[in-house]
């Protein structure tokens, strides 16, 4: 991935606001489809008949997709223009969209998601375009309103897949109204995005996506499905094994890569390695949260546990996090000036880890759950919008896409990571002859969640102590 060097003349303003507003609602329509579907989990386990793992992958395999369409998107933005691959990325969603829902097996409806996946490059592509049409005094504003689709796209997506299966059978009504947005967000682009930074040309590092993708599979199927086939037996540490063979094999060949997926220097430079773990570690931490709190409500009372949540009731549960990240990540911009970057993440993440702790103590009321999720949002705003400023700032502006699409891809690593992390916890917890999982599953999957966010902001900490918070000079160089 590479991004242009010097900056191309800007449009006028009115153009430029209008390029920022095609992108923020394509990528809000684009996180709806990650979120979307955890309400809908365990209708789709009853329809689908399958098991925890099986179904948990309806949203793993968007995630994995999209951590690997990333940096190959953003590639191919570099070598093909940004607006063509915006436009490309929402055909693919589109399509996974009626794909999945036509849908009546898992693995069509697995088809979808991987379509969809996709579209997850969008962020990182918004990004770069934002870049090149405002002018830097502005450049602030229209990454925040870049970064805060993440709440947008997740709590409208959370709500609307459970308005619609509240007066809907099924899980398909779904996907048809995220194909119409996304043919929505397709003609919005057609007509508003621009780009004035001219295609560099180059080559794809299709096996650096190959070994890349193979890495994740691997790693992913065996903790997923560690439980089932047994922690010590040969699949598992064959798998396991695999997984970090594809992975050194995938640095070094991107070490001698002339263009390569991911910049492993940039991945590792002091000067972005503590956006790069603690975006990882947060991502780990709200998709954890979102993925276990709606099945946690769902489940009936009658388990010793949950309150027999609708799906609708579910995403009314997460409504105040994705509410509170919107609006937290459009507010920060006085805070991050004042304290810094790192430590704004650092502040984002321990509220975040506090929120996961809390259900781990008292789950027993829907206080507990709504009090908790206040605090997700309110830390993931902080977070994440602190992230988009802490992954760029301390590298030369003719490598700002660069940066943002790997601190995309390293959130999206953990993303997946999370979803097939809990699936197993709960699926490891459900008692012989029984159809639900324990309430420790969920305790512990909450805790592993806290214990991720904790380390991201001692991270962040450390990152601002060491260089990274005021008057940090190192910057991330070729």
């Amino acid at each position: 991935m590479t991004d242009a060097g010097p900056r191309p003349p800007q449009p006028p303003p009115a153009q430029g606001w209008s390029v920022v507003a095609a992108a923020a609602f394509g990528a809000a329509v684009t996180v709806m489809q990650q979120s979307a579907v955890l309400p809908l989990l365990p209708r789709l386990q009853a329809e689908l008949n399958v098991g925890v793992t099986a179904v948990s992958w309806t949203f793993t395999i968007s995630m994995l997709v999209g951590a690997v369409a990333t940096p190959l998107f953003s590639r191919f933005g570099d070598m093909y223009g940004r607006r063509r691959m915006l436009l490309a990325s929402f055909v693919m969603l589109l399509a996974g969209s009626v794909v999945a829902g036509l849908a009546t097996t898992l693995p069509v409806l697995l088809v979808g998601r991987v379509v969809q996946g996709f579209s997850v490059a969008v962020i990182p592509l918004s990004i770069g375009v934002v870049r090149g049409v405002l002018p830097q005094e502005k450049l602030a504003t229209g990454i925040g309103t870049i970064s805060a689709t993440i709440g947008i796209g997740s709590g409208i997506g959370l709500v609307l897949s459970g308005v619609i299966a509240e007066y809907t059978t099924g899980f398909r009504v779904v996907f048809w109204v995220m194909a119409a947005l996304a043919a929505a967000a397709l003609g919005t682009g057609m007509i508003f995005l621009r780009d004035p930074t001219p295609p560099q040309g180059g080559r794809p590092d299709i096996p650096g996506a190959v070994l890349l993708a193979g890495g994740l599979v691997t790693l992913l199927l065996a903790i997923t499905e560690g439980q089932s086939w047994g922690w010590a037996s040969a699949r598992i540490l064959g798998l396991f094994a695999a997984s970090a063979v594809l992975f050194a094999v995938w640095v070094a060949v991107e070490r001698r890569t002339a263009e390569p997926l991911v910049d492993i220097d940039l991945l590792t430079h002091r000067g972005t390695i503590g956006a790069s773990v603690a975006s990882m570690l947060l991502g780990f931490a709200m998709f954890g949260g979102f993925s276990l709190a709606p099945q946690f409500v769902q489940t009936p009372a009658s388990a010793g546990y949950g309150f027999g949540a609708s799906v609708l009731e579910a995403g009314l549960y997460l409504l105040p996090a994705s509410l509170l990240m919107m609006v937290v990540s459009l507010a920060s911009g006085g805070l991050i000036r004042r304290l810094s970057a790192p430590y704004v993440v650092a502040i984002g993440a321990a509220l975040t880890g506090v929120s996961e702790l809390w259900l781990v103590v008292s789950h027993a009321h829907v206080t507990d759950v709504l009090s908790s999720m206040t605090l997700l949002g309110l830390g993931i705003g902080l977070a994440y919008s602190a992230l988009a400023t802490m992954a760029i700032e301390h590298v030369d502006p003719a490598r700002t896409g660069v940066a943002s699409g790997v601190n995309s891809l390293v959130r999206m690593l953990g993303a997946s990571i999370s979803g097939a992390v809990a699936a197993a916890l709960l699926a490891g917890h459900v008692p012989p002859g029984a159809a639900l999982p324990s309430v420790t599953g969920y305790e512990l999957g909450f805790g592993l969640t806290a214990v991720g966010a904790a380390v991201a902001a001692v991270f962040a900490v450390g990152f601002g102590l060491r260089g990274g918070g005021p008057g940090g000079r190192h910057r991330a160089r070729r």
